[in-house]
C-alpha cells in the first residue's frame, strides 16, 4: 500500500508540474482549476493500470470518477474561455512579486496536488480491494453520489444560463436550486465524496477512506471554496437578505422573508 502511495504521490507531482509548465506558457495560473478534475481521472485510471482491478467497487469507483472529472473540466474550461484570467490569481501576481513562479508552482500547484492525493485515498484503498460483489451500504453511497452530481450538475447548469443573461449583470443568483442552497454546486461537490466513501467503507481498510470526504468538506466548508465566495459579498444588501432565508449549504426550503 505504502509504495502504492508513492507512486500515486509521484504521479500526481509529475502532472502537476506539467500544468505548471503549461500556466507559465499561457500566463494563466487559472489552468490549476482544470486540472483539478482531470487530475483525477488521471489517478484513477493510473490506478487501474497498476492493478488491473476488476473488482466492483473499484470499478464503480473509475467510471463516477471519469463521469464527475470530464463533466466538470469541460465546466470550468467553457467559462474560462469566456473570460479573463481569475482575479484570485492576478492578485496573486501583485502580491508575489518576484517570488510569484517559485510560490505559485509551491502554492498552488504542488499544493492542490497534495489534497488531490489526499482525496485519492478514496481510490487507493479500493483498488486493493478485491471483492465480488457489492454491498447494500455501497448501493446507499452510489445515491449519495448521484445525488450530489444533480446538485452539481444542475446548479453549474443554472448559474451558468443566469450569467450568460446581459440583464442579470450584478445581480445573484436566487432561483432554481440556488433557492434552496446557496451553494448547491459545493454541496453536490461534498455529497459525491460522502457516496465515494460509503462505496469503499465496506472493503478492508475503509475507514480510513474518510480523508478523502473530510478532507473536501474542510477545504469548501472552512478554506477555500464557501468562506472566500461569501466574502466577497458581505455587506451586500441584496445578498445579506439572501443569505437570512437559505440554507449555506444542506438543501432546505427558504425562509419566509
Amino acid at each position: 500500500m505504502f509504495n502504492l502511495i508513492l507512486s500515486v504521490a509521484l504521479v500526481i507531482l509529475v502532472y502537476m508540474t506539467g500544468w505548471f509548465i503549461l500556466a507559465a506558457l499561457t500566463k494563466r495560473n487559472d489552468v490549476a482549476d482544470i486540472a483539478w478534475g482531470l487530475g483525477f481521472i488521471v489517478v484513477v485510471c493510473f490506478l487501474y493500470a497498476k492493478t488491473q482491478n476488476d473488482s466492483p467497487n473499484f470499478s464503480l469507483i473509475l467510471l463516477l470518477t471519469i463521469l464527475w472529472g470530464i463533466r466538470l473540466a469541460t465546466h470550468i474550461y467553457r467559462r474560462l474561455i469566456k473570460s479573463k484570467e481569475d482575479k484570485r490569481y492576478t492578485e496573486m501576481k501583485k502580491l508575489w512579486g518576484s517570488t510569484y513562479y517559485l510560490r505559485t508552482y509551491l502554492q498552488v500547484f504542488i499544493l492542490q496536488g497534495f489534497i488531490m492525493l489526499l482525496i485519492s485515498t478514496s481510490a487507493i484503498i479500493a483498488s486493493q480491494a478485491v471483492t465480488t460483489s457489492l454491498h447494500w451500504i455501497n448501493f446507499i453511497g452510489l445515491a449519495v453520489w448521484l445525488t450530489g452530481f444533480f446538485f452539481e450538475t444542475i446548479g453549474d447548469l443554472q448559474l451558468s444560463q443566469f450569467i450568460s443573461n446581459p440583464d442579470n449583470k450584478g445581480k445573484l443568483m436566487t432561483s432554481g436550486l440556488w433557492q434552496y442552497t446557496r451553494h448547491p454546486n459545493y454541496f453536490g461537490e461534498i455529497s459525491q465524496w460522502w457516496g465515494i466513501f460509503l462505496i469503499v467503507v465496506t472493503l478492508p481498510m475503509g475507514l480510513f477512506a474518510i480523508i478523502s470526504p473530510l478532507t473536501i468538506s474542510f477545504m469548501i466548508l472552512k478554506v477555500s471554496g464557501i468562506p472566500m465566495l461569501e466574502k466577497k459579498y458581505e455587506g451586500r444588501k441584496d445578498f445579506e437578505e439572501y443569505r437570512k432565508r437559505t440554507s449555506a449549504f444542506f438543501p432546505t426550503l427558504p425562509k419566509r422573508a
